[in-house]
């Protein structure tokens, strides 16, 4: 039977409300008079002080507690004669601790506990100065649990009985909410339209996920690069650092969406800087309609080869000519910027290629 219990009380807060007098089991407030070698003196009023022995104050090796400070309590021995009260702060904390614990189970708040051993079945944990355990079911990560022996860690209440001093905990739990709390603070504070660094955690046919500080996102297959007909794997790597711009911050369902691309020039921002009107090139047909071949050359960059321009005499269709996926060498005839069109040809680059074959000719 516990003392709150022996009490009669049915609650923590009963245990703290007005008394007339001391008796055992009593849970007080008083302030630390001084500390010495004896122990803590401690004002509890009741025209008395109380002292608590080096035995019942091993918290304060944690939590230490110094002269002038408002502390809790636990009366082991009232008030006889001349002799002092005799206190318990580790008690105190303790009964103290079980209602928090009883508290956070309620609200699902996150607990901090300091692991002190181990068995087969988990692992032992002091929290809010109650030995707690959590199962191996309930661990982020097993592997040697000697080795965790020391740590403190983040935990969740599944299940609290004072009067049966059983305290169960999960570290799994804790650490789903916290990466929940992390995400969520990092989601409020992206702006649509920055630029982030973040790292590839994973890699897919639609896209990749980047982290950016505690919180992932998508970058789609089409906001990776302005690049085609290359898949996720042939540009990134999981683990490599990219940077994204925010496309899209979801608070509401924690989604965040971001881009690669656009956080690189647009290659028909620097068209002239490539490609320049004359020049030969090299390109691979995408595309073939009636009027033409559409071809891409680097890129995203694609150009058009009119009908007229496939061959020197006159064709029904480009089939006749090109088919797709066939590599072509094209002359540049026309670049226009602002729409994003270029004009290439066929007829031109052969019949250039074929004047110099002769030129060469005669010159043998």
């Amino acid at each position: 039977m516990t003392s709150i219990e022996a009490a009669g009380v049915d609650s923590f807060d009963q245990l703290l409300g007005p008394r007339k007098s001391l008796r055992w089991g009593d849970l007080v407030t008083g302030r630390v008079v001084t500390i010495d070698k004896d122990g803590a003196w401690i004002s509890i009023g009741f025209k008395t002080e109380g002292v608590i022995p080096p035995g019942e104050m091993r918290t304060t090796a944690e939590s230490p507690i110094s002269p002038g400070e408002e502390v809790l309590v636990y009366v082991l021995q009232p008030p006889r004669e001349e002799a002092s009260v005799l206190l318990s702060l580790d008690q105190a904390r303790r009964y103290q601790g079980w209602h928090n614990l009883e508290q956070c189970l309620a609200s699902g708040e996150l607990v901090e506990g300091q692991i002190v051993g181990h068995n087969k079945g988990g692992l032992v944990v002091r929290c809010q100065g109650v030995p707690g355990f959590v199962p191996n079911s309930q661990l982020v990560a097993h592997g040697l649990l000697q080795d965790r022996v020391g740590q403190r860690v983040w935990l969740t209440v599944m299940e609290v009985a004072p009067s049966r001093q059983r305290l169960i905990l999960s570290e799994r739990t804790a650490f789903r909410l916290k990466w929940e709390q992390e995400r969520s603070q990092v989601l409020s504070q992206l702006v649509e339209g920055e630029k982030r660094q973040g790292k590839v955690t994973g890699i897919h046919s639609f896209g990749v996920f980047v982290d950016v500080g505690g919180a992932e996102g998508l970058v789609p297959l089409s906001e990776l690069t302005w690049e085609r007909g290359k898949g996720p794997g042939e540009l990134v790597q999981v683990g490599q650092e990219l940077e994204v711009l925010v496309m899209k911050v979801d608070a509401a369902s924690k989604k965040l969406l971001l881009s690669h691309k656009r956080t690189q020039p647009h290659p028909w921002d620097r068209i002239n800087e490539n490609y320049q009107v004359g020049m030969k090139v090299t390109g691979t047909v995408t595309r073939l309609m009636p009027f033409g071949a559409f071809v891409r050359l680097d890129g995203c960059i694609e150009g058009l080869v009119h009908i007229s321009e496939l061959a020197p005499r006159r064709i029904a269709h480009p089939k006749e000519v090109v088919a797709e996926e066939q590599e072509l060498t094209l002359m540049v005839i026309s670049i226009n910027p602002e729409k994003r069109q270029m004009r290439l040809s066929l007829r031109q680059a052969q019949a250039e290629e074929e004047a110099g074959t002769t030129a060469e000719g005669r010159d043998v």
